[in-house]
Parts: C-alpha cells; structure tokens; sequence
C-alpha cells in the first residue's frame, strides 16, 4: 500500500491509455445498455437512502462543496427515472457522459492521490457512491466498481460502514449494475436544499431484504510508517417472513489511511432506511 509517486507526464500516459481503452470497449462491446427513463414511478419502492450534501471537512473550501451541488443538478437530469429493464447493463458514464464545462459542469472537489483538488465536474462521486450502496440492497448485479484506494477524511457522522462507496471517474473508473432478474427497475434521485436522495423502484413487490455489514474492519501499521484501513462488506438476505436466505461476500477494501487513525473499532450493522412497498 505504499503510495507510488509517478510524473506527471506518466499519469497523463496512463489516463490516456485507460480512457482509449475505455472508449474501445464502448465501441465493440454487447452490452445491453440501459437508456430508456420515464417521469412515472414504478409501482413499488424497493429501498431508499439519502447523503448530507454539505459535510465538515477540514480544510476543503466552502465554493467546493457549493459547485458541487451544481454539478449532482446536471447528473440528477441524466439519471432520474432511468430504467433498467431485464438484460440490460447500467453504465455511469454512458448515462451521464463526460462532465464538461460546455455542458454546464463547473469545478468541484476531486479526490487525487490521497488529497484533493478542484476538477471540472467535481462531486460526481457522490452520486456514484450513493446509487452503488442502494444497489447493494436489491437483486442488481454489480458488474464494475472501483473502490477507494485513499482514506482522506476522518468519518463524520458515517451512517454507512467503511469501503461501501464507488468512486468514479471519466471514464475508466465506471459503475455498471446488470439486471439479471425478470422484473424491471427504476432509479429516482434528486436534491433537497440539504440531501441527495436516492431511490429504487421495481415492476415487482420485493422478495427479499437486505443487510448489508461489515467484517474484520482493523487498522494497521505497514512497516513503512503509513496505517491501513481494511474490512470486508457482507451481505445478508432475508425472507419477507424474516428466515435468512443466505449471507454472501460483497468486496473487500483497504485504504491508506491520510489522517491520524482512530483506535476504537466496533462491529456495525448497517441497513437501508427504508424498504416498504407502496
């Protein structure tokens, strides 16, 4: 986990090697994609969560959290009502396509290398983190994540267990969910003045809940200096009469840690805040 320092002229190689080969799979690939949206909700809501758009975090300037907002405004147009019907792969990008400022996208913090620095369509992650979580709890396959490769911020008020996010970025860093299930699904997100709030809808009552928990979460020194975030997210699946159905790894995460860690280190169970038909 030792960070690796590269010139400046071989991360820009490499970004452009992993976007043409991005961009390569997009053309030749058979991918069923997902672009059909409709303003109707589907007839019932399979789970619902919601992220603080605003969050105390030192050091980082205010007009970045507010050019954010901005930017998850332009995503939120893309995205909501989208469907996924049975077959189809949903791609980020492909959905929303590149953040550029003809478009309307302005700088907004960009996670880089263990720190941070303003990018044109800043804050996207966001998004992706919250669409990648909700996802965890319905039958939706995740064909592509990415996780954190850094641990920048000290948790604040963390509702979600650790590593439980995707980070994104265009467009070699994509999130993909296939639908392999008979019925058809339906994002919603949206913004309130002080959350982004995403939803899933199906076709179908749901057959099952989700819960989703994290193991062996530890901090530890390498013999380097640096300290290392790891845990690994499970997920278990319940009966609508409660019998357990089965409990199946999700991913595992391990993040350098940027700031000083924190010693305690309690087993927490996480669930989506609501999950109820309509």
């Amino acid at each position: 986990m030792k960070p690796i320092h590269r010139s400046r002229l071989r991360l820009t190689l490499g970004k452009w090697w992993f976007t043409g080969k991005r961009y390569c799979s997009w053309i030749f690939g058979s991918d069923r994609l997902a672009a059909k949206r409709t303003s109707s909700n589907l007839s019932y809501s399979v789970t619902r969560h919601s992220t603080p758009i605003y969050r105390p975090l030192r050091n980082v300037e205010k007009w970045l959290q507010v050019n954010k907002v901005r930017n998850l405004s332009l995503a939120v147009l893309k995205l909501d009502g989208l469907l996924i019907r049975p077959g189809e792969t949903f791609s980020y990008w492909r959905t929303i396509g590149k953040p550029t400022k003809r478009k309307g996208y302005v700088e907004g913090m960009v996670l880089f290398y263990g720190s941070f620095r303003p990018g044109v369509g800043g804050g996207l992650c966001q998004m992706s983190n919250l669409i990648y979580w909700i996802a965890l709890h319905t039958p939706l396959e995740v064909v592509e994540r990415h996780r954190h490769s850094y641990d920048v911020f000290p948790d604040a008020n963390r509702t979600q267990p650790f590593g439980s996010g995707a980070t994104c970025a265009y467009n070699y860093l994509d999130l993909k969910l296939y639908n392999a299930s008979p019925h058809t699904y339906q994002l919603r997100v949206r913004l309130t003045d002080s959350e982004l709030v995403g939803e899933w809808r199906c076709d179908a009552s749901p057959a099952y809940r989700y819960e989703i928990y994290e193991k062996e979460h530890r901090i530890f020194q390498e013999p380097w200096g640096g300290y290392v975030r790891h845990n690994v997210i499970h997920r278990r699946e319940y009966s609508l009469t409660g019998e357990l159905v089965r409990d199946r790894f999700i991913t595992e995460n391990r993040a350098l840690m940027m700031y000083s860690p924190l010693l305690e280190n309690k087993p927490v169970t996480f669930e989506d805040n609501t999950s109820a038909n309509n």
